[in-house]
């Protein structure tokens, strides 16, 4: 999907959704599909909190490299989850979400390449999921909100008024990534990164806790040959109930 610069603008990002609005709205999806860049922007139209759940498990996985644990360890990394004092600040309004462990801003770690390639380990412990899970429920109790991950339509939000399913082919998702690797200034091969989504994949659909599926009664989008417009204008339809 192709990005727009903030003074490009079309209709579909001035959505009138009904008085008996949605207050939550799930996306999921595989690692690249794009869901957290369009959660992100729905939810700026819609004047909505928005929270891509995978900072949280991002945020654990840095949080047990720094200290030293074994990724094997799941018992200990799940103690940590349990206790482990995050803050996240909501994305309102453009605003960006910023996390914190402990009082110490941790954002600009969490796209690392050592917690980009044990996160999928982590979250998949089912001690990690429980106390995150948990925590998110309660941010969806708080505002109106869409809240982006792999697991929020079949776990987290089993209610949401809305659930989305973002997919594409693994190789539209491995050039999505690798752009975004680029653009960041990181040196990656496309094979590597291809590879590693593949890994992610097998990982995140065969864990026994929350594995990767769309709920039974999300809508599911594939993105694959389609700009960031025509996904947003499918979406918009959808919150507005047209279809």
């Amino acid at each position: 999907m192709g990005e727009r610069t903030p003074a490009q603008t079309t209709a579909s990002e001035h959505v009138r959704v009904p008085d008996s609005h949605r207050r939550t709205i799930a996306v999921d999806g595989s690692a690249a599909s794009g869901k957290s860049t369009i959660g992100r922007r729905l939810a700026e139209q819609l004047g909505y909190a928005f929270l891509d759940t995978g900072v949280m498990y991002r945020a654990v996985t840095h949080a047990a490299l720094e200290r030293g644990l074994s990724l094997g360890n799941s018992a200990a990394i799940g103690e940590l989850a349990q206790t482990l004092p995050i803050d996240v600040s909501l994305d309102c309004g453009g605003s960006g979400t910023r996390v914190t462990i402990d009082g110490s801003d941790v954002t600009s770690h969490l796209r690392s390449q050592p917690v980009e390639d044990a996160v999928s380990i982590v979250s998949r412990i089912a001690a990690v999921r429980d106390a995150l899970v948990s925590r998110q429920r309660q941010f969806a109790e708080r505002q109106p909100i869409v809240m982006a991950g792999r697991d929020i339509g079949t776990v987290v939000l089993p209610d949401a008024d809305l659930k989305l399913y973002l997919d594409a082919s693994i190789e539209e998702r491995a050039r999505r990534r690798y752009a975004d690797f680029l653009a960041a200034g990181n040196e990656v091969s496309q094979e590597i990164v291809l590879e590693d989504i593949r890994r992610r994949d097998r990982i995140d659909s065969e864990r026994e806790v929350s594995p990767l599926r769309p709920a039974d009664d999300a809508v599911i989008i594939n993105t694959d040959g389609l700009s960031l417009d025509q996904v947003m204008d499918r979406v918009n339809s959808l919150v507005r109930g047209d279809e």
